[in-house]
């Protein structure tokens, strides 16, 4: 039995495809953790998203900010983008049960002192204060009035200073911008959720939010996606698995037990 964490799939499921043979996974025996993102820019996302649910519990997906997209879009508070190629999913038979599968998967996978996230966290919070954060959010996405609560959820027009006193909408909508988003913050925990290219060009006075001195949550390795000017970035206590896929470059697979790497080159 092994567990394969992969990175962002955007709909690319040819890549996901020979990615699945290449590891010679087998749902009986092996599990995958996906870091978000299923759709969105690449060609396929309804038969990912069909690929993936028909998993069942051999498959474990967190939610990324185009996962988020394309619930907000299929919810009517947002609108569909230039960018967007997620149209399968909406007009799709299956599309409805689809969409209530995504938005019930969470923002936090946490097991066997890994946590899976999509983007990553404030080095201010710590592990057991971010899991409860995801709870709460994924509480209000799960529940039968959750379009009345994907407003504050999915636009970035809230607080972005973290303090224990944010209401419930500054704090969720917080939380989730930060799980779903996040590439770099201030020494203090502020994010800037404008900047998303290389570490070379990272303006001054930010880092990588896995970066910051003192980070509270280094006790568990955290695995995220999300970045893929960053790329792959192997650590102690950080695993990055956002290669490009969709840009045309690499979906990855890392497998848990001994950390090797399986890489397939992509051209969606």
């Amino acid at each position: 039995m092994a567990t394969y964490a992969i990175g962002d799939v955007q709909g690319c499921m040819n890549s996901l495809r020979q990615l699945i043979e290449k590891i010679q996974f087998a749902p009986d025996r092996d599990r995958l953790w996906f870091v978000g993102d299923l759709v969105n820019r690449g060609p396929d996302s309804l038969t990912v998203l069909r690929y993936v649910k028909g998993l069942g519990s051999a498959a474990v997906t967190v939610l990324g900010n185009h996962d988020l997209h394309l619930l907000a879009v299929a919810a009517g508070v947002t609108d569909l983008q230039k960018k967007d190629s997620f149209h399968d999913v909406l007009s799709a038979p299956d599309g409805p049960d689809l969409l209530n599968w995504l938005r019930r998967q969470p923002l936090i996978h946490q097991e066997q002192g890994f946590l899976l996230v999509h983007a990553g966290l404030l080095p201010q919070w710590t592990i057991s204060q971010a899991v409860n954060l995801a709870r709460e959010v994924e509480a209000l996405l799960r529940s039968d009035d959750f379009s009345k609560n994907l407003p504050f959820i999915y636009f970035r027009n809230g607080k972005k200073d973290w303090n224990d006193d944010l209401s419930a909408q500054d704090r969720c909508g917080l939380a989730t911008n930060v799980m779903t988003r996040i590439r770099v913050c201030s020494p203090e925990g502020v994010p800037d959720f404008s900047f998303k290219g290389p570490v070379d060009q990272i303006p001054h006075g930010l880092k990588p939010w896995f970066q910051i001195p003192l980070r509270a949550n280094q006790n568990e390795t955290i695995i995220f996606g999300h970045w893929s000017a960053l790329g792959v970035v192997s650590q102690d206590n950080v695993l990055c698995l956002d290669a490009g896929c969709v840009w045309g470059k690499e979906l990855v697979a890392l497998r848990l037990e001994d950390r090797r790497l399986f890489q397939v080159p992509c051209g969606n």
